[in-house]
């Protein structure tokens, strides 16, 4: 009773201003609000696109967000002061239960990279899903084995024996495993502000109070250029490395696991020189380095395919989901075929992953990148959006900090530069501001006032344009 009663306090606020057309028919809801390119007050003219979502006629937010209160889990939450329904998307777009239309810059959290609904990825799903959706790996399919060996014609070096999963914290639990095992050794270094999941070992490793549950992992000072004590030197921030090594293990580790850029940390870039100097440290003490490349591979930093590479770095084993599925629920490990080989001592197994579905979408995904050049616009594009937020930065004294590389951007707000205090508060109004605008965008690091700009890879110039032009009008209305 207790959480009925919540739930409707919840309905209440989310949707009091709509309640007076909440009795309203979905088609008649519809036709009360302007057409979708004129939906938005006051906003710059979106660029144009050909696609017209079908008419909508399912259940409308309220009773979407009643349902979600009475029978999902508590712990779920939302952006915006009304929720979005959310019911159409096609490449970098999304459309809610009126049609309007939205430009997407998060991604579904740097998930989308195709773009929403690829046609090409569809099919073969579709194609797949109508012979057979599952079997099993302890009978073959060659969705699986052409998946995996096109992953690995993308990693360099010995990295070229894959282990598929369901998602990125799976990937990052394996991960884990597999080095222990190796190594023989439990103990792990992470990075504080690092995210690695959502299970007991990748909580463990995950270095957020707002997202951890346990402890038993050691975590180093992070090399953040923004707020670290040593700006953007990277081999005094790896220092602590060594000091973990030497005063908190017994002098050999299991292995060390970071991401090139923190996502859920805010879009924060290691410092030059660390990810080196590190895993060097590591590996003298017996350990594997662990790249977690949910949020950064797969082309999206647009320089490399895997955000490692831009540090100058082979690591031992690889983690991604999220890109290599375009939104699919698939997870990988890649590692050597020496490491590998620990596994068998333990017969790891997984049930869905390697579904053949799953991987036929994936496959899908990496030809697309390929055929549409989609790294190269990652780069191109990427960078001149990444120029168009530093000039909103001269403009407004909220922008403390412009970050990241390709679509993996973060901006974080502040109310004062000089201490960089977080304007948490802020950055919410300006998020509902940019909606009603028609642009979507994340939220993310430690104190929750930065922007993650992450969209599909298939972002143009004039995305960025309107991006831009509605940040600049967001931000002055604070």
């Amino acid at each position: 009773m207790q959480r009925l009663a919540s739930s409707r306090r919840l309905l209440q606020a989310a949707f009091a201003p709509a309640r007076a057309q909440s009795s309203l028919s979905a088609a008649a809801a519809a036709a009360a609000v302007p057409a979708p390119e004129n939906g938005f007050a006051a906003a710059p003219k979106m660029p144009p696109f050909d696609y017209t979502p079908p008419p909508y006629d399912g259940p409308r937010a309220e009773e979407i967000f009643r349902k979600r209160n009475e029978f999902l889990s508590p712990s779920l939450f939302h952006f915006y002061d009304r929720p979005l329904n959310i019911v159409d998307g096609k490449m970098q777009y999304l459309f809610d239960e009126d049609g309007r239309r939205y430009l997407d810059a998060f991604g579904g959290i740097a998930t989308v990279c195709c773009g929403h609904c690829h046609p090409d990825v569809v099919d073969a799903i579709v194609d797949q899903a109508k012979r057979i959706q599952h079997s099993t790996v302890l009978y073959l399919n060659h969705a699986i084995a052409d998946f995996a060996e096109a992953l690995a014609s993308k990693m360099p070096g010995d990295l070229k024996v894959v282990f598929f999963t369901n998602s990125g914290t799976e990937a990052n639990e394996l991960a884990l495993m597999i080095a222990r095992l190796y190594t023989g050794c439990h103990d792990i270094i992470s990075l504080r502000n690092g995210y690695h999941g959502n299970a007991a070992g990748t909580m463990g490793a995950t270095a957020q109070c707002n997202w951890k549950f346990n402890t038993g992992v050691h975590h180093a000072v992070n090399p953040d250029p923004y707020r670290g004590a040593f700006g953007s030197d990277g081999e005094k921030y790896a220092r602590d490395v060594q000091e973990i090594i030497d005063f908190g293990t017994t002098g050999r580790v299991g292995g060390f696991i970071s991401e090139a850029i923190q996502g859920v940390g805010g879009i924060v870039e290691l410092a030059p020189g660390y990810l080196p100097a590190a895993y060097n440290m590591v590996r003298k003490a017996g350990g594997l380095c662990i790249a977690d490349e949910v949020q950064a591979g797969v082309a999206r930093t647009g320089s490399h395919f895997w955000g490692f590479e831009s540090h100058g770095v082979i690591p031992d084993i690889v983690t991604m989901a999220k890109g290599i599925g375009n939104g699919i629920p698939i997870g990988a490990v890649v590692t050597t075929p020496e490491i590998a080989q620990v596994l068998t001592r333990r017969s790891y197994f997984n049930t869905f992953g390697g579904n053949p579905v799953s991987t036929a979408g994936g496959h899908a995904v990496l030809k697309v990148l390929e055929k549409e050049k989609l790294q190269e616009n990652a780069f191109v594009v990427g960078s001149y959006l990444k120029e168009q937020l530093n000039k909103l930065k001269e403009k407004h004294e909220i922008i403390g900090d412009v970050r990241g590389k390709g679509f993996l951007l973060g901006v974080e707000l502040v109310t004062d530069r000089e201490k960089k205090t977080p304007a948490k508060a802020e950055i919410a109004h300006a998020m509902n501001h940019m909606k009603d605008m028609g642009v979507l965008v994340g939220k993310g690091g430690f104190y929750g006032n930065v922007f993650r700009v992450t969209p599909p890879l298939c972002f143009t110039k004039e995305d960025s344009d309107f991006f831009i032009d509605v940040m600049d009008i967001a931000l002055s209305k604070l």
